[in-house]
């Protein structure tokens, strides 16, 4: 026994309430779980302060290195994963702008991912791949095979969009081959190459999967030019004008139609942000009851809305109003809802905002979160009577099991010992300055919380005790396993 974690409510994967128990880990894995351990020479005994022990947070959407290199924020942003609780961060990466600034075949790109974050990261991460080209399709068996990479992405809205607004040059913003296009037709033969994957690895077909950024480009743009043609919106209310919620609503039913007619079974919506959105999502799993969908949403659109937030909340795709922050909460409660994430990506103040700090049109898209994400789920979804068990599946759990991670998401015996502890009886105000994270600003400026994460342990290491992160960087790239144990 290397840590024996006492006088804690452990929140266990098939209880809704915590339970006083006892954590015993050897070699960074649970292997006792009960009351009344003792401990044996040598151990580390940690009094959890009868805190509750969430499982380790596996935020399942990020972006490290979007706006900063890489090395750099595997470094500072999983800092700020380990600061909240998250244990284990999966980012979303692809070639083009940003990022790596660079196209060609994913044999050469991924190895140097890995590279600039080995050694780097305070707590375990994976990576989603997105398929950008015909050769990224061809490529999807070997990322399984070599790299473990099971999960993708596509971004639907790129069609005529760059990351942040319209853009006239696809080709050059995506870095992809003359002749090709980022499309509908694109989207329907990665969906097809990863079928194709998901029967050449019949074990873990269940975990290879692809996420979708559903939002309809023609839509955007439309809307964009009346927004700002009309000029008589401003901030967050402008930009949740120009990509409305029924362009969510209809990119979510092309994309689940092109799963059905691919054979593809396992899709995940990513960040919904409207009533629409999640209605859409609901009647597409009516229509498709063979194909397997699982529904995200954000912190930052669970605690945010329009007229509490300033420019600095400009992300894809947008805050919404509160009656739309209301009814997630409303699928949230009644279980349509399967995973909370943060959609962290870090974006400094420089880079946020344009001269005009004020213009939302000319603002970089995005920003970070991951270090709130326990903690506000907890603060609102308390108030609301979201049970402490369904909040671990929601940021734990449920991403765990369908990414393949399967040693991680819950505090069992056998499984990595990445424990969060939460003390749910503390109020705190959100202030950028406190932070880990190189953002200098957040969205969540000034908002008040009632639980906060104290002390965050990685397979057994303490990463953050009494709120500050210790240690050097122990974190590992999360290969994922090709079969069942």
């Amino acid at each position: 026994m290397d840590l024996l974690l006492k006088n804690v409510r452990v929140v266990a994967p098939d209880h809704d309430e915590p339970q006083a128990l006892d954590v015993a880990v050897t070699d960074g894995r649970i292997t006792e779980l009960r009351e009344g351990i003792e401990p044996v020479a040598g151990t580390r005994v940690v009094d959890g302060g009868g805190k509750i022990a969430f499982p380790g947070v596996v935020d399942a959407h990020q972006h490290w290195g979007i706006y900063n290199p890489l090395s750099e924020d595997a470094l500072t942003e999983s800092r700020a994963c380990a600061q909240g609780g998250v244990t284990t961060g999966i980012t979303y990466m692809r070639t083009g702008q940003y990022y790596l600034n660079k196209g060609g075949e994913y044999a050469e790109f991924f190895p140097e991912v890995l590279r600039a974050t080995e050694g780097r990261a305070h707590v375990d991460y994976a990576f989603h791949l997105a398929p950008m080209m015909k050769k990224h399709i061809e490529e999807i068996p070997a990322l399984v095979g070599d790299h473990g990479v099971t999960s993708f992405k596509v971004f639907m809205f790129y069609g005529s969009h760059g990351l942040h607004g319209r853009s006239a040059d696809q080709n050059s913003f995506l870095m992809i081959p003359e002749g090709e296009r980022y499309d509908y037709a694109h989207f329907e033969f990665v969906m097809r190459g990863i079928q194709r994957a998901r029967e050449q690895f019949p074990e873990i077909a269940d975990e290879i999967s692809l996420s979708l950024h559903c939002e309809t480009a023609e839509i955007m743009r439309a809307y964009t030019e009346l927004v700002e043609g009309a000029g008589e919106l401003t901030g967050l209310e402008a930009y949740h004008e120009s990509r409305p919620p029924h362009s969510e609503g209809l990119a979510i039913s092309i994309a689940s139609y092109l799963a059905h007619e691919t054979g593809l079974p396992t899709i995940n919506l990513l960040h919904l942000t409207s009533r629409k959105a999640v209605d859409a999502a609901l009647r597409m799993s009516t229509a498709f009851p063979h194909i397997d969908f699982r529904r995200e949403v954000t912190i930052g659109h669970l605690l945010a809305d329009i007229t509490t937030a300033d420019v600095g909340a400009k992300v894809n795709p947008p805050i919404r109003p509160r009656e739309d922050v209301e009814a997630l909460w409303e699928y949230v409660l009644d279980g349509s809802i399967d995973w909370v994430v943060s959609d962290h990506a870090c974006c400094k103040d420089e880079k946020k905002f344009g001269e005009d700090r004020e213009d939302v049109f000319v603002a970089k898209s995005g920003f970070g979160g991951t270090e709130y994400l326990l903690a506000g789920l907890v603060t609102e979804g308390t108030k609301r009577g979201l049970s402490l068990g369904r909040m671990a599946a929601l940021v734990s759990g449920n991403p765990a099991k369908r990414f393949g991670l399967r040693t991680k998401g819950a505090i069992a015996v056998g499984f990595d010992a990445d424990i969060a502890l939460v003390d749910p009886d503390v109020s705190w105000t959100v202030r950028a300055a406190d932070s880990e994270s190189t953002q200098e600003y957040t969205p969540f400026e000034g908002f008040d919380m009632t639980a906060r994460v104290t002390d965050t342990f990685l397979r057994g290491q303490q990463v953050l005790e009494a709120g500050e992160v210790v240690g050097e960087p122990v974190g590992q790239y999360l290969r994922r396993p090709l079969e069942r144990a």
